[in-house]
């Protein structure tokens, strides 16, 4: 889980409201999302976790922000080593997942696969049911699994570890 000091560290320069679209409740699904479909991907759990936290937290804006995932990599990159450390094959799966998010891609390493479709599973929070189409893994591709994202997200579920970890 990634600790409240990186949490602190990113809300210090977050320049978004905190509990907006693309904010910490955001984070927390998108984690949740990332961990239960990297039980059935096999993805690297510290990536998933980190990508969570860093891929949105260099938004400048709630709109088109076509630079952020790369801002968020260099964000990360900077952190680490102080407030988190990976090796170097995890760092690269990381800041590829962060640069490359919005593009709309689906052909990666299985890790940086399940980063992407655990963001996009989180898309019912601005009101959009995705399409399978866009989803990189069998794991997100289920019914079960798109019905179980897209109703946290058009619901707002606040994840636990927002209140009891993450609020700084």
């Amino acid at each position: 889980m990634p600790s409240a000091e990186l949490i602190k560290a990113i809300r210090a320069e977050y320049s978004l409201p905190w509990r907006g679209i693309h904010g910490i409740a955001h984070w927390a699904r998108v984690l949740e999302n990332g961990l239960r479909l990297a039980t059935l991907t096999g993805a690297r759990l510290d990536v998933v976790r980190l990508f969570a936290v860093f891929h949105d937290s260099k938004r400048i804006n709630e709109g088109h922000d076509p630079n952020h995932g790369h801002r968020g990599a260099a964000f990360a990159a900077r952190l680490r080593g102080t407030l988190f450390r990976i090796s170097d094959e995890d760092f690269e799966l990381l800041r590829l997942a962060c640069e490359d998010h919005t593009e709309g891609k689906t052909a990666a390493d299985v890790t940086i696969q399940t980063c992407w479709d655990a963001d996009r599973l989180d898309l019912g929070r601005v009101g959009i049911l995705l399409d399978r189409k866009h989803l990189c893994t069998q794991a997100a591709r289920s019914p079960a699994m798109i019905a179980w994202a897209y109703e946290r997200g058009v619901s707002n579920v606040v994840p636990a570890m927002v209140t009891t970890d993450w609020e700084c």
